[in-house]
């Protein structure tokens, strides 16, 4: 706080080179919604973040920002809050809120890169100008950002928790980390375990030898299918990428940039979707954990232990990914981040098709692929699991069902006006 308070006290006595007049009365806004998602997004990748990681701090940042702008609300314009419910004060400028919010948010969670945090903050709030509205806005968004920090500094996410290594036929054979998830605090939902799904199919029945014989044929690395290896490696977002959450993070971000959204429309999208997809976490989890299915390799190298006579085993089958996968196979991690992030943009903006061109973190060569809508591209990251010979169709239907489920409740419970009422349509 004491730093905050420099900086802005250094912005208001017009020390510094490169601030920037305010001419005609004209201030020059920020897009601080995409600066500060972007910085999160660099974080993840630097710190090689987990997807749960990932998604939990993209929530954190984002539900600040919009608590921050929504808490300078007042009559029909203000919704109902994320986390910090108070009122901000009068007259400050809600672009330094969001700002100074996300500012607080991530020197918190990634101290390592303060310097880099504090450098952009300074750099905003200079852009914004000097006077009493800046100076507010700043010091209201250090406290709600403060405040959700604070707020989420105990849910559970530490410290880390795994589950051992099983054995025998249908069971995943290695120890996996990152079990605590399964009992993080959600931000938004009342209950992720009643978006738990039954069980796989059983090793004997019709529907697991289907998919069986598919994953075993597309996700064969024995088989050259340049194709289907594009569209696994576009959506695999390893350790090192943004993660999955963060790439529908991106998305969102360039259709919203598209449409020019007012500040607050800005934040509460990315609110809105963020919370879900950390919510998405930990129903995917718990999942993972309460059925540790064994993944396609091991199912095909040893299908002569699952009793079933439509599997045939193959003990030299590869799949293309190149490795096993590192948690239980139902159910897919991708398909529910997919399936819940399709959703809530389409649930914000009314329709699904509305077309974008979007390069992910691991597009092969950087080259970008479009889509007619949004569903369309979740669909296509969750078939992309089974070109890569890392899940079953089932796990990817599942895991879908597991993150529209989340994104149906966030979007009908979240952030709506005062009154209860969502507007046009149920957003």
């Amino acid at each position: 706080m004491k730093k905050l308070l420099f900086v802005v006290a250094v912005l208001l006595a017009g020390v510094g080179a490169g601030t920037p007049a305010v001419a005609h009365g004209k201030r020059p806004d920020i897009d601080g919604v995409r600066v500060w998602n972007e910085l999160a997004l660099t974080a993840v990748r630097t710190t090689r973040a987990t997807d749960a990681d990932a998604a939990r701090l993209y929530a954190m940042l984002d539900v600040a920002m919009y608590d921050a702008v929504n808490g300078l609300r007042t009559g029909p314009a203000r919704r109902t809050p994320a986390l910090v419910g108070e009122s901000g004060p009068h007259g400050a400028d809600p672009q330094a809120a969001a700002a100074s919010a996300a500012h607080a948010v991530l020197v918190r969670a990634d101290a390592d890169r303060t310097a880099t945090y504090d450098a952009q903050l300074a750099a905003d709030l200079a852009r914004l100008g000097p006077g009493t509205p800046v100076t507010r806005g700043a010091a209201w968004g250090e406290r709600v950002g403060a405040a959700v920090s604070t707020a989420r500094a105990g849910d559970g996410y530490r410290p880390v928790r795994s589950q051992p290594a099983g054995a025998g036929p249908g069971v995943f054979r290695a120890e996996w980390s990152g079990t605590q998830y399964r009992d993080v605090l959600p931000f938004a939902v009342a209950d992720p375990a009643r978006y738990v799904p039954g069980p796989p199919p059983a090793l004997t029945s019709d529907t697991y030898a289907q998919a069986f014989t598919e994953v075993k044929a597309l996700g064969n690395a024995a088989i050259p299918a340049p194709d289907l290896l594009a569209t696994f490696q576009f959506w695999s977002l390893p350790a090192g990428s943004a993660q999955p959450p963060g790439e529908w993070l991106r998305i969102a971000l360039t259709v919203s940039g598209d449409r020019d959204l007012p500040l607050g429309e800005q934040t509460r999208l990315t609110a809105l979707l963020t919370m879900a997809l950390a919510d998405t976490t930990v129903a995917t989890v718990a999942t993972k954990y309460t059925y540790r299915h064994w993944r396609p390799t091991t199912a095909i190298r040893e299908a002569d232990t699952d009793g079933n006579p439509a599997t045939e085993p193959d003990p030299a089958w590869t799949p293309r990914a190149g490795s096993v996968g590192g948690s239980p196979e139902y159910v897919s991690g991708h398909s529910s981040y997919s399936g819940a992030a399709a959703a809530v943009l389409a649930g914000f903006f009314c329709t699904d098709r509305i077309a974008f061109t979007h390069a992910t973190d691991s597009a092969p060569g950087g080259v970008a692929r479009s889509y007619p809508g949004f569903s369309a591209a979740a669909t296509e990251a969750g078939s992309s699991r089974i070109y890569g010979g890392q899940h079953f169709r089932f796990s990817d239907r599942a895991g879908q069902a597991i993150g529209r489920g989340v994104a149906g409740e966030v979007l009908t419970t979240q952030l709506r006006y005062r009154d209860g009422h969502h507007g046009s349509c149920p957003h």
